[in-house]
C-alpha cells in the first residue's frame, strides 16, 4: 500500500506529493503534474525525515542526509549509475547530460555513451529534487526538458544559485 502527503513549496515552484510504501520513501513529484488518483495519508517516520530534508533545502542548505527512500519499480542498472551521478552534483551547481554519459562511459571503458539515454534515466527519476535531476541542463547551458515543468526545474535552480551566491 502507498501512502501519500502533500507539501507545500516556497512560491513560484509546484507543490509535491511524498509518497511511501510504509516503510521507506518510494517518490516525490510535482502535483500540479502528477495529481494523486486516491490520497492515502499517514503519520509515518519517512515523512517526518522527507519534510526535514525539504524544510533544509527550501531553507538554502544542502541538507546532508538523504530521507530513507526505495527504488523498486523499473529501476535499472544503469538508470541507478544514472540516479547515483545525479547525487554527486553538489547544491547549486549543474553538470550536463554529455558529461554525465562522458563519466559513465569511462566507468565502463567505453569511447562513448548516448547523452539521450543519460536523459532517459534522468527524466525517469522518481524522487525529484531529493535525487537533483534538476541539476541537468543541455550542452548549450538551455534548460531541457524536465518532468516537473521547465518553470519548476529554473525555479529550483534559480533558488539554489540565490542561496550559494550569497556571502557567508
Amino acid at each position: 500500500m502507498n501512502f501519500h502527503i502533500p507539501y507545500q513549496t516556497p512560491d513560484g515552484i509546484d507543490n509535491l506529493w511524498i509518497t511511501s510504501d510504509g516503510e521507506c520513501l518510494t517518490e516525490v513529484r510535482f502535483i500540479r503534474n502528477n495529481p494523486c488518483a486516491e490520497v492515502m495519508t499517514a503519520d509515518l517516520p519517512v515523512f517526518h525525515e522527507t519534510r526535514r530534508w525539504l524544510d533544509c533545502y527550501f531553507s538554502g542548505h544542502e541538507p546532508g542526509f538523504l530521507p530513507h527512500y526505495r527504488i523498486a519499480n523499473g529501476l535499472t542498472d544503469f538508470r541507478r549509475e544514472v540516479l547515483e551521478l545525479l547525487l554527486e552534483i553538489p547544491f547549486g551547481q549543474t553538470t550536463t547530460y554529455g558529461a554525465l554519459a562522458e563519466k559513465l562511459a569511462r566507468r565502463h571503458g567505453m569511447a562513448k555513451m548516448s547523452a539521450q539515454a543519460v536523459g532517459g534515466a534522468v527524466g525517469w527519476n522518481p524522487l525529484c529534487i531529493i535525487i537533483p535531476c534538476h541539476r541537468v541542463i543541455g550542452a548549450d547551458g538551455s534548460m531541457t526538458g524536465y518532468g516537473g515543468g521547465l518553470p519548476n526545474k529554473a525555479a529550483l535552480l534559480n533558488h539554489e544559485m540565490r542561496w550559494t551566491r550569497r556571502p557567508h
